[in-house]
């Protein structure tokens, strides 16, 4: 019975697998370790935070999580949102800020943990690309410019992108040379080897794979080589540079931080936005790598898994926690099979964090500042922004609304204008439907647009395919096109719509129909339907309006044609089809063609 609690992956393990989870361990390990320091940063904390919440967090994952190759733990986005959703609440660094970290990350845990449980994982698809993407590209703005100060070595109170600016105007005869050579250099060579070091390196006759894992781990050597630097010259006190200075060194210790009633209020909205926001973003990172090797992602599971992640980060004193999209395309191609990758992480995390932080004692922080900027550059996403102004302009105004929304009103309000912006496109596009006039393609039962296709018309009918369901954003504009087609043809004497797009009708739609119906039979004119789907018909069948256009619903716009020409074309002589035979999705015999 206890084999049945462990994951399935590790009940199936088999021994080829080993070697490439350890090798993957490892390198993300060294990635890890810069990352994991500069993200604490960024959220406001203490730089042990964020070696904290790369310990437990992957181990939580890697035993309830679905995804294969995900690399859990500190994330730029992530840490910018934990730092707008406390630094209203407390001082950054702070013990009342640390605590509030880790109860963010408890309540953001437990609904996801709640999600997971209600089954709830169609919520990845409730934000749309775009505004995912405005989102993190907005995002990634706002980072890069909260680093400048520490680039340049400057102290810049600001809270937002205009101040930080404004700051640095003020404050740049005051930047510290030396602080600025070490932070810009390493944005150089960090720059250059994410550019050039992997195809360099395979010129020189390197295998590409391992070429480009040697270039993901440019931060590390970066932070090592500008220690190692800082530490020999003591810049620290020569030149003002600034360091990390002493990180606690030892296991953290395992607590709950409950909050109270008010904590929660102020918490509440931040961690359900880091809640989904991380979710969606892992969700699509695992997806797009377990489609290279034919594996299946379970969101429901990945709410189950991302949840006890991040409750797990808040009992060891870590921060919200999610995918990581960098680390985990170095975990896949460093040759990680399973979670266990993750699990080797988080054990030589631990010997790190219990034995070796003095090491970071020197690390100057225009360093930590210079990885981030490299890092969330690279999240700018410019070519969404182009192919959806080419394809799409309303989804690239969602995208640019959400990352100016960001950029200038903060976090939450960026989210909340990108899918306000999501939903009107959605309601203005419904609300203005695509209505076409259709004819009988020659000698075929097909049915297309008149304005597109050479296609057969039948004298005195007017037939309309309506592209969208009936409701009430829309049922007027409909009517009105109806009216203005009759207007421009008075010689019509029949209308039908044709509905394969029709997927609902609600009360607004069905009472313009009626409506409709008895305009029309006042003219002289018959309202029929076609193809209108089961789910629709159900519904219609006991209205006043069924009622009414009983033996005028066809199962087909065939039909619907062929009853039409007989009664427009041959009346009063043409045979009229039995009371209820549309209803049963007869209507008259259609010839083959």
């Amino acid at each position: 019975m206890a084999m049945h609690v462990l994951p399935q992956w590790l009940r199936h393990y088999r021994r080829p697998w080993l070697a490439g989870d350890l090798t993957a361990g490892l390198i993300v390990t060294v990635m890890l370790i810069p990352q994991s320091l500069a993200y604490a940063m960024l959220a406001g904390l203490p730089p042990q935070v964020g070696l904290y919440a790369s310990l437990l967090p992957l181990v939580a994952y890697a035993l309830i999580g679905s995804s294969m190759t995900l690399a859990v733990g500190p994330v730029a986005v992530a840490s910018l949102m934990t730092a707008s959703a406390l630094q209203p609440l407390a001082t950054a660094g702070s013990p009342e800020y640390v605590s509030l970290a880790m109860q963010l990350a408890l309540l953001s845990g437990v609904m996801l943990l709640v999600f997971g449980a209600l089954r709830l994982g169609f919520v990845a698809h409730l934000l749309s690309h775009p505004v995912i993407s405005g989102f993190i590209s907005g995002s990634a703005i706002v980072i890069s410019v909260g680093q400048l100060p520490s680039l340049l070595g400057l102290n810049v109170p600001a809270h937002g992108v205009w101040d930080t600016l404004h700051g640095l105007l003020t404050a740049l005869p005051q930047t510290q040379p030396v602080t600025l050579a070490l932070g810009a250099g390493s944005v150089l060579c960090l720059w250059l080897a994410r550019r050039h070091l992997a195809p360099a390196l395979t010129r020189l006759g390197v295998p590409p794979a391992v070429a480009e894992l040697l270039s993901k781990l440019a931060p590390m050597a970066a932070v090592l080589i500008s220690t190692a630097l800082v530490a020999l010259l003591d810049l620290s006190r020569t030149a003002g540079v600034r360091i990390v200075g002493a990180v606690p060194q030892g296991l953290p210790s395992l607590t709950l931080p409950l909050p109270n009633l008010d904590t929660v209020g102020a918490l509440l909205l931040p961690a359900l936005l880091i809640a989904l926001v991380g979710f969606v973003e892992s969700v699509s990172v695992a997806q797009s790598l377990a489609l290279k090797r034919q594996e299946r992602i379970h969101p429901n599971r990945e709410l189950l898994g991302l949840g006890a992640a991040n409750v797990a980060s808040a009992l060891s004193g870590g921060y919200p926690v999610t995918g990581g999209f960098a680390r985990s395309v170095v975990n896949f191609a460093a040759g990680a099979r399973t979670p266990l990758a993750g699990v080797i992480s988080a054990v030589l995390m631990a010997v790190v964090v219990a034995a070796f932080t003095d090491v970071f004692y020197h690390l100057p922080k225009a360093v930590l500042a210079a990885t981030i900027i490299v890092a969330v550059t690279a999240l700018i996403d410019t070519r969404t922004l182009r192919d959806a102004w080419r394809y799409d302009r309303g989804d690239a105004l969602s995208l640019l609304a959400t990352a100016f929304g960001v950029i200038a009103l903060g976090v939450e309000a960026g989210i909340a204008i990108g899918v306000a912006c999501s939903l009107g496109v959605l309601v203005w596009r419904s609300s203005h439907p695509h209505i076409a006039v259709v004819g009988r393609v020659p000698g075929t039962q097909h049915f297309r647009n008149v304005e597109r296709h050479q296609v057969e018309t039948v004298p005195g009918l007017l037939a309309l395919r309506v592209d969208e369901s009936l409701y009430f954003a829309n049922a007027a504009v409909i009517e009105d096109r109806i009216e203005a087609h009759l207007a421009a043809q008075p010689e019509i004497r029949q209308v039908l719509l044709v509905c394969p797009a029709v997927n609902q009708i609600d009360t607004t739609g069905l009472g313009m129909l009626t409506e409709l119906q008895r305009s029309l039979a006042r003219r002289g004119i018959t309202l029929a339907l076609s193809e209108v789907k089961g789910p629709v018909m159900d519904r219609l069948r006991h209205t006043p309006l069924g009622h009414a256009l009983e033996g005028q619903i066809f199962l087909s716009t065939h039909e619907a044609f062929e009853h039409a020409r007989r009664r427009l074309i041959n009346a009063p002589s043409a045979p009229k089809p039995a009371s209820g035979a549309a209803w049963r999705g007869t209507g008259p015999a259609a010839p083959r063609p």
